[in-house]
C-alpha cells in the first residue's frame, strides 16, 4: 500500500528500454523478409526480434561505441521522430543499457539471431543465464552464494568450493570480467 487511492504499477522492465527496442525493432527490421516483429515474454526475460540483421556497415561491437545510425526505413524513421518517439539518431541502444542499470536490472544482450534480437532478462542470477555466459557449476553456487550474502572473498569461495587459492583467483576474475561481480 503506498497511501494513494490509485495501485502503483511495478514493471519487471523499465518502459523506455521497451519502448526503444519496440521502435528500433519497427524503424531498422528487414521488410523484403516476409515475417512478423515478434515479442516474447518468458520468467526470466523478454524478447524483441526482428527480421534482418543490423545494417550494413554495423557490426555488433558498433553496438557499444558511438556509432552512425544507419536507418533502413527512413519514412517510418521519419514518422516516428516527428512524433517525438525518437529523440536523437543513434542513441537507442545506450537508452536501453542506460535505463536497464538504473532500474537495477542486466543490460539488455543484443544478438543477431535468424535476425536481429534484443534480450532484456529480469534477474542476471539465474542459473540458465549463468549457464548460457559459461560459467561452472561451482561459479553458479557462489553466484547465488552473492546473490542471498551480498560479497564473497577469495578466501570464502576457497572454503566453499574446495579450490586452490589460485583457481579462486581464476574463476573470481572470470565472474568479474562477465560483469557477474563486481571488485572492490
Amino acid at each position: 500500500m503506498t497511501g494513494r487511492p490509485a495501485r502503483e504499477q511495478i514493471w519487471d522492465y523499465p518502459l523506455e528500454a521497451l519502448r526503444e527496442a519496440l521502435i528500433n525493432a519497427v524503424c531498422h527490421r528487414d521488410y523484403t523478409i516476409p515475417s512478423n516483429t515478434d515479442v516474447r515474454i518468458y520468467d526470466d526475460r523478454l524478447i524483441v526480434w526482428s527480421p534482418g540483421g543490423l545494417p550494413f556497415g554495423i557490426t555488433m561491437e558498433d553496438l557499444y561505441k558511438p556509432h552512425s545510425s544507419v536507418l533502413r526505413n527512413k519514412g517510418i524513421g521519419g514518422i516516428f521522430y516527428d512524433m517525438g518517439w525518437i529523440e536523437q539518431w543513434g542513441s537507442g541502444i545506450d537508452k536501453m543499457r542506460n535505463t536497464c542499470t538504473k532500474a537495477g536490472i542486466p543490460e539488455p544482450q543484443f544478438e543477431e539471431y535468424q535476425g536481429f534480437r534484443v534480450i532484456f532478462r529480469k534477474d542476471v542470477y539465474t542459473e540458465e543465464y549463468l549457464r548460457d555466459l559459461g560459467l561452472n557449476e561451482r561459479q553458479i553456487k557462489e553466484a547465488m552464494y552473492v546473490k542471498e550474502k551480498g560479497k564473497i572473498t577469495n578466501k570464502e569461495y576457497q572454503e566453499l568450493t574446495g579450490v586452490s587459492r589460485q583457481m579462486a583467483t581464476i574463476e573470481l576474475a572470470d565472474m568479474v570480467e562477465k560483469q557477474i561481480l563486481v571488485r572492490v
